[in-house]
């Protein structure tokens, strides 16, 4: 699927990395080292925030404000992540999906889950720590998105081009929203996709409890975030 305006065809340098593209089997690996790598990142995030405490107290006002917005990020992480998978429905690397959220951003599911990293680390009252939990989730993805759309590129040449020129990356474009009439839907893997994403609400009472033993002795905070 295309976009109906017309639009420049792909550069020599998307040509060049369409010939590199990896294949089916090259990027299961890449998805697999980035798990790793997101595993220990946030067990790094983790020993942070055992070492670390808000600037506002816990029992404040806008430490609850603060933790408000990351539960409603993750809320909106949940529904998006889904409401995503309802679209691509296991159609990513048989067609170009350009409708519904994928009219606005080539990777909006990614999009959504920057969302909810931010609003993990929000549950420990900074919002400092929720924008680090944010910028080590795009790191992690970044590289696993460029592979993916050298695999694009090769599978759809120029009709990927045109998209690749007209949508962007990851920041949403709502005024090109364009969407289908039905869809063919998969609900194991709209389940599998929600069920994934229902684990960043973990992070609230994880914290909680990280919270409660520093309150307690057992763990001594040494950086203070706003």
């Amino acid at each position: 699927m295309s976009q109906s305006t017309a639009v420049p065809s792909p550069s020599s340098s998307q040509a060049r990395s369409a010939k590199a593209a990896p294949s089916s089997e090259d990027l299961q690996r890449i998805q697999r080292k980035r798990k790793q790598v997101l595993r220990l990142g946030v067990v790094g995030l983790l020993a942070l925030v055992a070492v670390s405490q808000s600037l506002a107290s816990r029992h404040s006002q806008i430490h609850d404000l603060i933790e408000a917005l990351g539960l409603a990020a993750i809320g909106v992480c949940i529904f998006g992540r889904g409401w995503c998978s309802l679209y691509i429905g296991g159609r990513k690397k048989t067609e170009l999906v350009t409708t519904g959220p994928y009219s606005m951003s080539r990777n909006p599911l990614y999009v959504f889950s920057f969302i909810g990293a931010f609003g993990v680390g929000a549950q420990t009252g900074s919002v400092v720590m929720g924008l680090l939990f944010s910028v080590l989730c795009w790191l992690v993805f970044r590289s696993v998105v460029l592979r993916e759309e050298a695999m694009l590129a090769e599978r759809f040449g120029r009709a990927f081009g045109r998209y690749m020129n007209t949508v962007p990356r990851f920041r949403p474009t709502w005024f090109r929203w364009r969407d289908e009439e039905t869809l063919v839907c998969k609900p194991r893997l709209f389940l599998t996709t929600t069920r994934d994403a229902i684990w960043f609400l973990a992070a609230g009472p994880v914290f909680e409890g990280v919270k409660l033993l520093q309150e307690n002795g057992w763990l001594k905070p040494v950086i203070w975030l706003p």
